[in-house]
């Protein structure tokens, strides 16, 4: 037994050397191959071999884990064909971003009509049949239809509701009992944190990508949107993707996904499921969101500006314009007016300010404590709900 001990050490040994592997390099290779114990208590020599099919040490990620999620939450997400028709002579308006024409062709309906094809992703949140995708999915089209992963019969959906800005909208096809997906909580995801793409990029449908959340909280603009609270991640997002979910390893819908930067690799943006929360109840209800307003333009208070208006702190959000015969303008306040409070908390900057007004519920009335003319005063303004082209 000794003897062969050492044989096994010499080999061993030879095999470092010509490998060129250290000592402490070779133990710690041996020390990942299981050991056997002995009825004696003496460890064995390890004789086999590493696994490379075991599970992967990421926490909370397995080999089937990806596999088993996609075929849970699949047959919720659904491929959606847009057609829009159009005067044959008449100019077909497209996006500048291919982004949003990548699907876009012009084929003749008639001989005094031709009509435009769109395709995008959607995703089921309702058993009865509310499916959620993107606006630019669906804009403008005259007929929408819905097709169910693995399936042939095609469902001509409904336009329930849209919003521009958000870039969100929500259909309703005639079905029962269909599988929807749940939206998580945005405010519990980390960056990090492993998520899965599923849509219908380039047309090729039920495409499964897989990346991490890289950013939370970005802000972007995509043609004349700005969003505010986009997840970033680097799951390959693609022309077609639009309106798809994005995914975290429960299967929770945690992002919208809407646009990809087309200059850069590995930059996607998805729309929180918190903003789609607050918003879906109005696109049900309603067929748009309805926004608290009270009609002025705000700028962050720099320290030129604190200095000009005799502030000694930069803190606070300047009127800069006001809407005429808004609840503002009504309210007495006036361009140069600075807010420093809002309902009683102070205002830093005006993303705080707008992030104040869009939770305060249309109808309540606001005290707000305002700089004007090396004085404070308050004023109570009332927060009504927004015209649909008016600023704050």
């Amino acid at each position: 037994m000794k003897n062969r001990t050492k044989m096994y050490f010499l080999i061993a040994t030879i095999l470092a050397f010509s490998l060129g592997l250290t000592a402490s390099g070779w133990i710690l290779y041996l020390n990942v191959l299981p050991a056997t114990v002995s009825t004696a208590g003496q460890a064995s020599p390890a004789i086999s071999t590493v696994n490379f099919s075991q599970p992967s040490s990421l926490p909370g990620v397995g080999p089937n884990t990806i596999a088993d999620l996609v075929e849970r939450v699949g047959p919720a997400v659904v491929s959606i064909e847009t057609f829009v028709e159009t005067r044959r002579r008449q100019q077909v308006p497209f996006h500048n971003d291919p982004f949003f024409r990548q699907f876009f062709g012009e084929t003749p309906l008639s001989s005094g009509t031709q009509v435009r094809r769109g395709m995008g992703s959607g995703f089921i949140i309702s058993r009865d049949g509310y499916i959620l995708t993107n606006q630019h999915v669906v804009q403008g089209a005259t007929r929408i239809e819905v097709r169910m992963p693995g399936r042939e019969d095609v469902h001509e959906a409904k336009l329930i509701g849209s919003d521009y800005e958000l870039d969100l909208a929500v259909l309703k096809i005639d079905a029962n009992n269909l599988p929807a997906l749940t939206l998580g909580n945005t405010d519990e995801v980390r960056v990090g944190e492993w998520v899965v793409a599923i849509g219908n990029p380039y047309g090729m449908a039920h495409t499964v990508t897989v990346g991490v959340i890289s950013y939370k909280g970005r802000r972007v603009t995509v043609e004349d949107r700005r969003f505010e609270d986009l997840l970033q991640t680097d799951a390959s997002i693609n022309p077609g993707n639009s309106g798809g979910p994005l995914l975290n390893l429960r299967g929770e819908v945690i992002g919208i996904n809407t646009a990809m930067k087309t200059q850069a690799q590995g930059i996607g943006f998805s729309i929180s499921a918190n903003t789609v929360k607050m918003v879906l109840r109005d696109l049900i209800e309603k067929g748009r969101v309805i926004r608290p307003w009270m009609g002025v333009l705000l700028q962050d208070v720099t320290p030129q500006l604190a200095e000009q208006f005799n502030l000694n702190t930069s803190k606070g959000v300047l009127i800069a314009d006001i809407v005429q015969g808004g609840p503002a303008h009504r309210a007495g306040l006036r361009r140069g007016d600075i807010v420093l409070e809002f309902g009683g908390r102070k205002v830093e900057n005006s993303e705080q300010l707008i992030k104040a007004i869009r939770t305060t519920p249309i109808g309540n009335q606001i005290a707000l404590l305002i700089h004007r003319q090396n004085t404070t005063r308050h004023v109570a303004v009332s927060i009504e709900e927004r015209p649909q082209t008016s600023p704050r």
